[in-house]
């Protein structure tokens, strides 16, 4: 069975991080492939020891703050 999860990507340094939201797991990779690869890696063996049931999509947005400078 495959299941669809989200990858949320920032840069620190020189490396990409990945989280994935619906399951907490968290990579990183020199690229953008390599990071969703390992992240990938991590979820599968996380949901090999800790089965999860399927909580939907998570809800991406964006929000705008003020900067006072």
């Amino acid at each position: 069975m495959n299941r669809t999860l989200t990858a949320v990507l920032h840069r620190e340094g020189d490396l990409y991080v990945a989280d994935c939201p619906e399951v907490g797991t968290v990579s990183q990779g020199t690229t953008i492939e390599e990071a969703i690869s390992n992240l990938r890696e991590a979820t599968e063996l996380y949901l090999e020891e800790f089965p999860a049931a399927d909580a939907g999509r998570p809800l991406v947005t964006t929000f705008e703050v003020a900067v006072h400078a």
